[in-house]
């Protein structure tokens, strides 16, 4: 089964920023930095973009696996972030480290990894590292 998800992007008045809009209604803007290539600063950059993608998509996945084990955790803290490099830049790596708590959350941490739909989408173009803090 395929389904279609998009964000649409559309002119923010007197900038040269864009708010994207799922069909759901939620928003986002993109922008780039203040000064470079016309952008204010408003909004997430593309590589911003991308780590909030795989920070948010591992928040939604330990809260489902929690859910499907029946087990109780506190995800306290969900932190990615990607590295680039060369010319022009390309993401080259990515990590993603989490803090969570409770009897079986070295279990939810793994079964999250295992499955997590944006990482395992982008596995084949740089690696990820994912680590559990404080355990």
């Amino acid at each position: 089964m395929s389904r279609k998800i998009s964000v649409s992007y559309s002119s923010i008045a007197g900038t040269q920023a864009g708010l994207g809009r799922t069909s759901a209604g939620q928003t986002v803007i993109a922008d780039r930095p203040s000064g470079v290539a016309g952008g204010e600063g408003l909004g997430f950059n593309g590589a911003e973009l991308l780590a909030a993608s795989l920070g948010g998509c591992f928040w939604n996945d330990l809260h489902h696996v929690s859910e499907a084990l029946g087990a109780t955790v506190s995800v306290r803290r969900v932190e990615a972030w990607v590295d680039l490099a060369g010319e022009p830049p390309r993401i080259v790596r990515a990590h993603i480290a989490v803090a969570l708590e409770g009897d079986a959350a070295e279990r939810v941490f793994e079964e999250a990894r295992d499955s997590s739909t944006i990482a395992h989408s982008l596995l084949a173009a740089f690696p990820i590292v994912f680590e559990r803090l404080g355990a």
